[in-house]
């Protein structure tokens, strides 16, 4: 029976990835380089990609990282401004509330980062439980810790949880925490294998979370 529904937030809730992506993306370019889509899919979702380390590789010496981080980041939040929440994220939430359901949220951003966001966009009150990469050691997907940190705050069974993935690396990270997981891919990773989830949809708004719930686990109660 699942009792507890676990959201991503970077993709899911709303899209950082995509800003992110063009950002640097015009970033690589000011410096005459490419900043090819392949190598940015792999670490969506995870902690692990260094794009100044990256960039100066391409380029051959090292680059004033305070410049860049600063022109970067300006852009960024041009981007980010315009972003608001996903379809279908709202009616989830009070569906999953109809429903009885507990409510968590685990991210390989930090809590300042989710946090800010959250409270921007009026759902900050919403999780009763929020678990970032600085609460497991800034360990991010597709390591299962920051997962299995909600599972232990949500006080569940890792089976009683369905997590909700956009990418691949959150995907497996779900699933070797032991929850159910369904990939609700965005722009940025509807073209990534998502083969490892239970279920996918293209968008929250496919269906509604009872069927989802249903469809997901076979109708095993």
């Amino acid at each position: 029976m699942i009792r507890a529904l676990i959201f991503d937030f970077d993709g899911l809730i709303f899209d950082s990835e995509t800003p992110d992506f063009i950002s640097w993306q015009e970033t690589y370019a000011y410096f005459g380089v490419e900043l090819p889509r392949d190598v940015w899919n792999a670490q969506i979702g995870t902690v692990a990609f260094n794009p100044y380390l990256h960039l100066e590789e391409l380029v051959g010496r090292p680059l004033d990282r305070q410049m860049v981080w600063a022109k970067r980041k300006a852009r960024d939040n041009e981007l980010l401004a315009l972003q608001t929440i996903l379809p279908g994220v709202e009616n989830y939430l009070a569906e999953a509330r109809q429903l009885g359901l507990k409510i968590g949220l685990a991210s390989s951003s930090d809590h300042g980062w989710v946090d800010d966001h959250l409270q921007r966009l009026g759902l900050f009150e919403q999780f009763a439980v929020i678990c970032c990469a600085d609460d497991v050691g800034g360990v991010g997907k597709p390591d299962p810790a920051v997962y299995r940190a909600a599972i232990a705050a949500l006080e569940i069974a890792p089976h009683e949880g369905l997590a909700l993935e956009d990418s691949p690396n959150g995907v497996t990270a779900a699933k070797a925490a032991g929850l159910w997981c369904t990939a609700v891919p965005n722009t940025m990773t509807r073209d990534l294998n998502l083969d490892h989830a239970d279920y996918r949809l293209n968008a929250l708004t496919d269906m509604p979370l009872s069927q989802l719930i249903t469809e997901v686990t076979n109708g095993i109660n």
